[in-house]
């Protein structure tokens, strides 16, 4: 079954997300098209970009690097579940993106926002789909966007709205069938 990296992206200690991608993990898993692995950014500790080659040469010389490469690598899809911070995607995201090259070609990944407001966090998502695009990444059109993040975080975790589970599921739909799909080679 392909592995479907869940991907928690803030690193903040009170993150709201955190509950909102345990979520999705057991969403993923009751979809049954993935073995879903959940991460979180903030245990994994990248620093700021510290490696000394650029990413596109695929050298690494700290562990933490290797490390992430691995984790990025054994994924079949990756399924953001980020933020909005100001109207845009955090630094810790764009900084663990940067970590990598090679490992995001023609990687299917998936895009879940969240905030407090109306939005729901999509600008993140409209701000972020360039970066992956120039990555050769494959990302879903199907992005949902989860508004008002703290009413629906609690003692008991998260409790999704109407209508969110059925989003998700068509967003690990497509996100199964870009899994399955060769990528496409560009002249």
């Amino acid at each position: 079954m392909p592995r479907l990296l869940v991907l928690s992206t803030s690193t903040r200690p009170t993150s709201l997300g955190r509950p909102l991608a345990a979520w999705v993990t057991e969403t993923a898993r009751a979809h049954d098209g993935f073995s879903p692995v959940p991460a979180d950014l903030a245990e994994i500790a990248l620093p700021l970009l510290d490696e000394p080659e650029p990413a596109a040469s695929g050298t690494y010389v700290h562990q933490h690097t290797r490390d992430w490469s691995a984790t990025v690598g054994a994924a079949d899809a990756v399924l953001f579940v980020m933020p909005m911070y100001n109207g845009g995607f955090s630094a810790p995201l764009k900084n663990a993106v940067d970590y990598l090259y090679a490992e995001w070609k023609d990687k299917p990944v998936g895009l879940l926002t969240y905030s407090a407001g109306p939005t729901g966090g999509a600008p993140a998502a409209t701000m972020l789909r360039p970066v992956l695009a120039r990555l050769g990444c494959r990302t879903a059109e199907h992005s949902p966007a989860v508004a008002g993040i703290n009413a629906l975080v609690g003692e008991g975790g998260f409790t999704a709205p109407e209508g969110l589970t059925d989003e998700v599921t068509a967003l690990l739909d497509e996100l199964a069938k870009l899994a399955a799909q060769e990528p496409t080679v560009s002249a």
